[in-house]
């Protein structure tokens, strides 16, 4: 098993984590303060959890559950996010570790990983926060109060709310600034088990070409920008420029990505994506028989998955097509394999045979095959997020209010409960992979072909 080069074998970072590492145990005699923040409680979090603003925790507990975030560990933690706001100006190191009880070396990694944020004024805070937050929230934010402060000058409000990652431990923050720490960042374990050079297909001087491994990210997350495609390519090949993304594909799928070595050729291969210049073609293991022919859905725009697709037009919703070029019958994956690639059980009620579909993708959207195929009563091999969905119409037609027996809305807001309620029905994004394989890529007109061999479910 092949270990790439992780974020400890970064001589400036060591530097760092060694200094920090020195000053570790004078700093954190005292075991009782109150965090000079205010912590807002996010809505859109609801399984974050947070720390209250009063309450005063012994340092001694709080670093036993936070060590450091290498090695990855095996298990997987509930997301914790904390929304602050600094009350004294300092640097960012010092106050994080100070406001949220944390040991400075976590804090540090966290920072490194990316899972930090900022903005000069703070965002207002949900319908969940509490008087007290509410009245620092005005507190901070108050007309006499900004103007006093010169970093928001000739800026607008909305401007001074937009959030930039923090990028160096020493990054001075002043009183009044908002961070976002994501305390829990979601983890990407499968980054150290992968002999990363045997994934490359092709090296050049301007792309790499990379099988990318199912329960990876190619550019990272919101809150982990160190466990990438990107960075363990990067050093699996010993480059000195770190590579590049050019596109995505979801995190549970394998197959064809196109790194790229140089910005001018990152804008390049954009742009051969913009003018439709690049194919893709994709493997997928369907649950059920797909008929062959063009597939024509309309997704709603909505950023957040689960993706809801109506099989009618619907006014504002983007179209969404693939075509099905062919579908055979295979054997469903049996126990052993499907426990070897992390496929979850979802309980299919038929797992005698699977459907391996050769699927052209015209339109390039997020979770598009996934939900077409889902949409189609044909969800693909271990997807927990689409397959209790299609479960469910199938016991109940109408379940769908997009599906076959469309509901009629009284009003948008009638569309947008029908369509939040039909969400609930899917279930949670995978952990490792699906039976999805970006099979083939290729642009100008044949003139480059990559293909990334078997998936997983053929070897």
């Amino acid at each position: 098993m092949a270990m790439v080069p992780s974020l400890l074998c970064i001589p400036t970072y060591l530097t760092i984590l060694r200094t920090l590492a020195a000053v570790t145990t004078h700093r954190h005699k005292s075991t009782r303060f109150r965090p000079p923040v205010c912590n807002f409680h996010h809505k859109y979090n609801t399984r974050a959890s947070t720390s209250s603003v009063a309450a005063a925790v012994t340092s001694t507990v709080r670093y036993s559950e936070y060590g450091r975030l290498l090695p990855c560990p095996a298990e997987s933690f509930q997301p914790r996010i904390e929304h602050l706001v600094v009350r004294e100006e300092g640097t960012i190191l010092d106050f994080i570790t100070k406001a949220l009880d944390l040991p400075p070396l976590y804090v540090a990694d966290l920072i490194h990983f990316g899972a930090v944020f900022y903005a000069l004024v703070c965002p207002k805070p949900p319908s969940t926060a509490t008087p007290e937050e509410m009245k620092l929230y005005h507190e901070v934010t108050d007309p006499s109060v900004l103007k006093m402060r010169p970093s928001i000058k000739g800026k607008t409000i909305r401007e001074a709310q937009n959030t930039f990652r923090i990028t160096h431990v020493d990054q001075f923050v002043e009183a009044g600034t908002y961070v976002r720490v994501h305390v829990r960042p979601k983890r990407f374990p499968r980054c150290y088990e992968i002999d990363w050079r045997s994934r490359i297909i092709s090296v050049t001087e301007s792309y790499v070409v990379l099988n990318k491994p199912a329960g990876t990210s190619v550019g990272g997350t919101t809150d982990n920008i160190e466990e990438t495609c990107v960075n363990f390519a990067t050093r699996a090949l010993e480059l000195t420029t770190p590579l590049m993304t050019t596109h995505q594909i979801d995190n549970c799928t394998e197959g064809c990505v196109v790194l790229a070595r140089t910005k001018d050729y990152c804008s390049v291969f954009h742009r051969k994506i913009r003018e439709k210049q690049v194919k893709k073609l994709y493997l997928a293991l369907a649950a059920a028989y797909v008929p062959c022919g063009v597939m024509t859905h309309y997704m709603r725009p909505l950023r957040m998955a689960p993706k809801v697709v109506s099989k009618d037009v619907v006014k504002g919703w983007n179209m969404c097509q693939l075509e099905v070029l062919e579908c055979r019958k295979v054997p469903w994956p049996n126990d052993l394999v499907e426990k070897t690639y992390g496929i979850e059980d979802v309980r299919w009620p038929n797992k005698e045979f699977a459907y391996e579909c050769k699927i052209n993708l015209l339109t390039g959207r997020t979770h598009q095959i996934r939900a077409q195929l889902a949409a189609c009563g044909a969800p693909i091999v271990g997807d927990s997020m689409y397959m209790p969905a299609a479960m469910a119409e199938q016991a109940n037609p109408g379940v769908n209010p997009f599906g076959e027996y469309k509901m009629q809305f009284e009003s948008e807001a009638h569309k947008e409960q029908a369509a939040e309620e039909w969400a609930a029905k899917h279930g949670n994004e995978p952990g490792v992979a699906i039976g999805l394989q970006a099979c083939q890529i290729s642009w100008d007109d044949g003139d480059h072909v990559y293909e990334a061999g078997p998936p997983w479910w053929a070897q």
